[in-house]
């Protein structure tokens, strides 16, 4: 048993380093004799810098300031040390689903730099020259530009000029204790320093490196991910030393952070496009990275009414379950039907026919009764939608057989050898449908607008738009690899469409888990993805403030999650379901971010519901009070997204920036300005140690002040119902906190 083991940890270590290469410093950099350097260059705004230094044989360093504050780099290459590589790989992409393995095989590395020219004009810099292998047998010119893109963005287009060249490679100075902060949703670390980490959506997984958990999901499923796993991975940072960055390039890229002194950015391209962002607060960084990026719209008024309640079962079980929650108080906005079209059981737990049409005998009348819900109750009714078609083989039950059409009018992704390309789903397969297709977009969006906004409903979650094939062939010619995270942007641009043309933004809302650069421009809202109904801090409840506070650094302003997490595990030795105890936790947590809604999980019947017993009702109507009594407060916080990119939930760093304690905050974040919250994340526990920043806090279920600043800590009780939550004293939002706080603690 105990060799097996080892061999196993031996197996898993030499996979991992051969997946995760150690960090190799950059070559040398030589100048050529002949090369005239301007000391100081004027690009717009910016200034670029040359100077040699004696630190090495051939010192030269390449920086970047801003004329704003002329003594700080923005970015700077390391003295002697070559700032540009290449190299000529070959990688290996498997996929399971919708989990992504990238291996990366380098033939030749061209680490070695030599500059030839600086060509100075305009608003213009591009420095020339050669990158070389360290034996000199092989050699590639390149061409770096920087020029203006805006009055604090700095764009660098890096191209080697080979064609058997595809890795491109940028290094640069990083000081030893600086933070890098954003990367979109990442889930298990919110500082990348020391790490390597690949930007590549794909499904999550299941463990996350939770042992054995992620071992057994990956020898049965290939499922299990990793710690960097993420559907909405995005090349952005900024850092603790106010320096920002984001590529352009929509290919695999990797950022090794792994040396103290330097950073590396890795792309799967022989050309990289970028920028430089210069801001001098963090908010400042993100409002000029999501003027790129861009911004969410205000969600609908209707959302700050209450919670939105997660139910399936048919149109029977929905009233049943509303009629309980009515009858305990609980504020509701909607209900979210995501089996509108019918459910299937798998080995996995309830899944959905994926065919976007009613299931009439599960919801008969379901166009009355949507309209009767809203008009007759104020409850609004959300539905489900995603980018594939399940193949059912007659299986299904409803009138039309979406996939037979997309197939016979070629609206799916195909394979390399043109066959449809079929997604397994372990019980069934899918087609995705091709969004490069004008034609496929057409039908699609005519189905939704039939089938779903045509019915009344107020919204759906749209599931799905990080499982693009590496290797698919599309519609427009485009290569796979470099559509692959572009696919999540045109998900959510297809629903935003759908949700325009219909007159409707504004009263509709449709919610992403996937996501890229650009996707804040088009989404209406987001969501977390699926957390395993744990405890942990691999996929757990843990990894959902790491992924609200990584996201909003990088423009994703509106995010929520799953209340009590979705993935449950029962299988073999591994017992992983919700609990009491761990629901009215993630609901605590849940009422201080955007929308507080509840899913009943891939496993309902094994997951405990908020609306299961009396006491679970009580809190979770209490917990629905506290985010229906911040409604105002949160109206103020939506508009300020629309307009600036900042997120609802954020880091104390955002803040507080020259306060060094709180840049190891992983557990606790403030909403706006004004609120600072510090849920419970492990079980049986009854009180909660925060980090208070300077200015005076009053806690909210006891009303007592507390001075924050120089590095103090409190610890305050936090029993079930009375999560550890500040506000900021005169704050105007801590009035009506505390009057849905005395009417909690009266019931």
């Amino acid at each position: 048993m105990v060799l097996a083991l080892l061999v196993v940890a031996s197996l898993a270590w030499w996979m991992w380093a051969r997946w995760h290469p150690p960090g190799r410093a950059a070559g040398q950099i030589t100048v050529d004799g002949a090369v005239r350097v301007p000391r100081t260059h004027a690009v717009g705004p910016f200034r670029l810098h040359t100077e040699e230094t004696e630190e090495t044989e051939a010192g030269f360093v390449l920086s970047v300031t801003h004329r704003a504050e002329p003594g700080r780099r923005l970015w700077a290459s390391q003295s002697g040390r070559a700032f540009v590589a290449a190299a000529d790989g070959d990688e290996t992409v498997s996929m399971s689903r919708g989990h992504f393995t990238v291996r990366d095989d380098v033939q030749v590395r061209l680490s070695e730099q030599h500059l030839t020219r600086i060509e100075a004009g305009g608003e213009t810099i591009t420095l020339r020259g050669e990158v070389r292998s360290p034996n000199g047998q092989r050699r590639a010119p390149y061409r770096l530009q920087f020029t203006v893109a805006g009055p604090d963005r700095l764009r660098f287009e890096l191209h080697v000029d080979d064609a058997e060249i595809d890795r491109s490679y940028l290094s640069y100075h990083s000081d030893p204790g600086e933070r890098f902060f954003g990367f979109g949703m990442q889930f298990s670390h919110l500082d990348m320093k020391g790490r390597r980490l690949p930007i590549f959506i794909g499904e999550q997984g299941v463990g996350r490196g939770l042992q054995p958990l992620t071992l057994a999901a990956d020898l049965t499923e290939g499922a299990g991910g990793s710690w960097h796993s993420s559907y909405a991975a995005v090349p952005h940072y900024l850092t603790s030393e106010l320096r920002s960055l984001f590529l352009e390039s929509s290919a695999y890229a990797a950022f090794d952070l792994r040396r103290d002194e330097a950073a590396t950015i890795e792309l799967f391209s022989g050309t990289m496009r970028g920028q430089i962002v210069y801001g001098d607060t963090p908010a400042a960084l993100i409002r000029r990275y999501t003027a790129y990026a861009g911004r969410m719209p205000p969600l609908p008024d209707w959302v700050h009414q209450g919670a939105i309640l997660g139910v399936q079962g048919g149109r029977e079980r929905v009233d049943e379950v509303l009629g309980r929650a009515r009858a305990y108080d609980v504020p509701l906005a909607a209900v979210w039907v995501q089996d509108w079209v019918g459910q299937r059981r798998t080995r996995f737990g309830d899944r959905l026919w994926w065919n976007w049409q009613v299931d009439r005998a599960r919801y008969p009348g379901w166009e009355a009764w949507v309209r009767e819900l809203r008009n007759d109750q104020g409850v609004r009714v959300l539905a489900y939608l995603g980018p594939m078609l399940a193949d059912d083989a007659g299986q299904h039950v409803h009138d039309r057989d979406l996939f037979a059409e997309a197939e016979a009018a070629d609206y799916l992704v195909r394979t390399p050898g043109g066959e449809v390309y079929r997604l397994d789903q372990g019980d069934f397969d899918a087609g995705l449908v091709d969004l490069t297709n004008p034609a496929a977009w057409a039908w699609l969006k005519g189905i939704v607008t039939e089938t779903l906004l045509a019915s009344g409903v107020s919204g759906w979650m749209a599931d799905f738009g990080e499982g693009l094939p590496y290797d698919a062939v599309l519609h427009s010619g485009e290569e796979a690899a470099e559509v692959h995270a572009r696919y999540a942007e045109m998900w959510a641009a297809f629903n935003r469409e759908v949700i325009e043309d219909a007159g409707r933004l504004g009263d509709v809302v449709a919610f992403h888990r996937s996501g890229s650069t650009r996707s804040p421009r088009h989404a209406t809202l987001f969501w977390l993805g699926d957390q395993l109904v744990s405890w942990d801090g691999h996929d757990g409840i843990e990894t959902a403030v790491k992924g609200l506070l990584s996201s909003g650094f990088s423009g994703f302003s509106l995010n929520h999650g799953d209340t009590g997490g979705y993935t449950a595990i029962t299988d073999g030795p591994f017992d992983y379901r919700r609990t009491p105890e761990l629901l009215a936790r993630w609901a605590e947590l849940n009422a201080f971010t955007p929308v507080l809604r509840t899913h009943e999980g891939n496993r309902p019947g094994e997951n405990h519901q908020v609306y299961d017993t009396a006491d679970t009702l009580r809190h979770f109507a209490s917990m629905a009070q506290l985010y229906a009594a911040w409604a105002g407060y949160r109206r103020e916080l939506v508009r300020e997204a629309s307009e600036t990119g900042l997120p609802v939930v954020r880091h104390p760093f955002l803040h507080y920036p020259h306060d060094p304690e709180v840049l190891d905050l992983t557990r606790q974040f403030m909403v706006g300005p004004d609120l600072m919250v510090a849920p419970v994340l492990d079980a049986g526990q009854e009180a909660v140690s925060l980090y208070l920043p300077k200015g005076r806090w009053v806690h909210l279920w006891s009303g007592e002040v507390h001075v924050g600043g120089d590095g103090d800590w409190v610890e305050v009780p936090a029993p079930l119902g009375q999560p550890a939550v500040f506000y900021r004293e005169g704050a105007a939002v801590g009035a009506s906190l505390r009057a849905a706080a005395a009417r909690s603690t009266e019931r």
